[in-house]
């Protein structure tokens, strides 16, 4: 009977507490709801309250209302913890209808505050500027940021996450695609871009090439700073999605335009700005690597990753076409006076321009080739340097296939002289000398001296054979020599050395074959100042000086010499 008497006062207390505790939490709802009904009338017309348009009496996040705007906030978040705490202890309590009412128009007034402040601050609130001033940004573009996150903190915690996200994302989106119109991309699909020649798609890639550069570095960027501020107090996940959908369309645009152009038809002319796009794109990986790491942005990732293989797989395309550009070249045309070959040219400035992308080569070209002979002596070998050696050696055959056109074994050497001396000289003053190393200079310098040797030789050597002759005077031999000497001079009055120093080096050479010697015989046989007996031994470097600047000759001399002239 007690035991029965202390559970009914037991569970009477109870009851009695728990009354209390509803009516307290009443007490403080009623006062809440009193709170945020001045607060709200304070700021919104209470004749338009139900409208689903209502006007602001004036805006309540400016400079001169922030205090307000903060009362505002926390009167909202206040309401909002009371109607959480009521509903744990009464769910049908009639305060709570009111309290939704106040809370949707309290949401809907922060809903167009926000929008407000995004529309009307697209100046602070551009991503590049956002971007820029991250680090050192003013009290009024901070105080922007700073409203922003405010109303997502309390609109997002309120349970109005979707009515946030949806005014943000539309409007910063806008702007996004705005930013990058504004600096001329264009979206173009696959089948306007095959119509495009090649001088119109050249400059669209140029264009590319910086806008994505900036886009990734201060527009993304920017408003990736933007996102993670504003949605700094939701969870990552919130923050990657409202980042993702901003950005996402635009990102892939941006990033299918590489994978459109390396279908099109591919020629050698195109690899070097497709080395541009490729080589941009790795050099932005790092910052596209965090600012689109999450799930949601994966395509982005993935959208990448296929255009730098497609990018792979037509620079190496191009390099084969190039290559075969080369062996199938078949022109029987002489080059006059020996000179240096079109072919050569275009080999060479090719491959020069090659050798400056050879870190970006090497990330493309990893799959290496048979060693060229070069590298089978040396044992030193890359992907990158295998190919270009190749590519050099197939010229070098080429060279060597075309000296053989001409019917004067002299000017063949000199043709073979000048251009392999072309090719040595790119590559000693270009990148190419860093791929294939000093020894490969060297060796091709040396190739350059030896046909030197053999040309002076055919040339000159029978020249210098007639003061040989003991069965002759040394008058008669004189005269042989000047003859000769004249014959040699006529034959290679067109001949041409375009390089000024290999110019300077083979009359040099030459020179100091036939002077000393021509004229230690006319001192010793003393006819060498005998009147019209040949040449006087001092003219025969002025004669040689006019040699090798092709038809015309240098013009310091015309050629006469005692009892003949030309």
């Amino acid at each position: 009977m007690v035991l029965f008497a202390l559970s009914t006062t037991s569970s009477s207390s109870s009851k009695l507490k728990q009354h209390s505790h509803q009516s307290f939490l009443e007490s403080l709802m009623e006062d809440s709801l009193e709170d945020a009904e001045s607060t709200i009338n304070q700021w919104i017309s209470p004749e338009l309250v139900d409208a689903s348009s209502f006007c602001f009496i004036s805006s309540l996040f400016s400079t001169e209302n922030r205090e307000e705007a903060k009362r505002f906030i926390n009167t909202v978040n206040n309401l909002h913890s009371g109607m959480i705490r009521l509903i744990s202890v009464n769910p049908t309590s009639t305060k709570l209808v009111k309290a939704e009412n106040l809370m949707r128009i309290s949401m809907n007034h922060l809903s167009k505050e926000f929008y407000r402040i995004l529309k009307s601050n697209r100046r602070y609130l551009d991503p590049e500027s956002v971007s820029i001033r991250s680090s050192k940004a003013s009290d009024s573009d901070s105080d922007v940021m700073k409203d922003l996150k405010m109303i997502a903190d309390c609109m997002i915690s309120s349970g109005y996450s979707k009515e946030c996200f949806k005014i943000y994302k539309k409007i910063r989106k806008s702007i996004i695609v705005e930013a990058i119109n504004q600096l001329g991309f264009e979206n173009l699909t696959f089948s306007q871009i095959q119509k495009l020649k090649w001088e119109v798609m050249e400059k669209k890639i140029r264009k590319w090439l910086r806008v994505t550069t900036r886009t990734v570095n201060t527009l993304f960027s920017g408003e990736r700073i933007l996102s993670d501020h504003v949605f700094s107090s939701s969870s990552s996940s919130i923050r990657e999605s409202a980042f993702a959908e901003i950005t996402l369309q635009s990102a892939l645009a941006l990033f299918t335009f590489p994978e459109k152009m390396a279908k099109c038809r591919k020629s050698p002319e195109k690899i070097f700005l497709t080395l541009d796009v490729y080589q941009t794109i790795i050099d932005l990986l790092p910052k596209i690597d965090e600012l689109f790491s999450s799930d949601s942005t994966s395509t982005v990732r993935s959208q990448i990753a296929l255009s730098l293989a497609n990018l792979r797989e037509g620079v190496i395309s191009m390099i084969d076409e190039f290559e075969s550009s080369i062996s199938k070249e078949s022109s029987k045309s002489l080059i006059s006076g020996g000179g240096i070959h079109q072919l050569t040219r275009y080999v060479m400035n090719f491959i020069a321009f090659l050798a400056d992308y050879s870190d970006t080569l090497s990330d493309i070209i990893s799959k290496p080739l048979l060693p060229s002979p070069e590298e089978e002596s040396s044992g030193d070998s890359s992907p990158v340097k295998s190919r270009i050696a190749w590519l050099i050696l197939f010229l070098l055959c080429k060279i060597d296939a075309k000296s053989r056109l001409y019917n004067d074994v002299a000017l063949s050497y000199l043709f073979l002289i000048n251009n392999v001396n072309y090719v040595v000289v790119k590559v000693r003053s270009s990148n190419l000398r860093m791929v294939l190393s000093e020894d490969w200079v060297k060796k091709h310098e040396g190739k350059v001296k030896k046909y030197a040797g053999k040309f002076e030789e055919i040339v000159w050597g029978e020249v210098m054979t007639s003061l040989s002759d003991d069965v002759t005077t040394a008058e008669e031999r004189i005269r042989r020599f000047s003859d000769g000497f004249e014959e040699a001079y006529k034959r290679q009055t067109g001949w041409v050395v375009p390089d000024s120093k290999l110019r300077d080096e083979i009359k040099r050479s030459v020179g100091m074959m036939i002077i000393p010697r021509y004229s230690g015989f006319c001192e010793r046989y003393r006819v060498g100042l005998l009147e019209n007996v040949g040449f006087a031994p001092e003219d025969i470097g002025n004669y040689l000086s006019d040699l090798y600047f092709g038809s015309r000759g240098s013009g310091s001399s015309s050629f006469h010499s005692s009892g003949s002239s030309v």
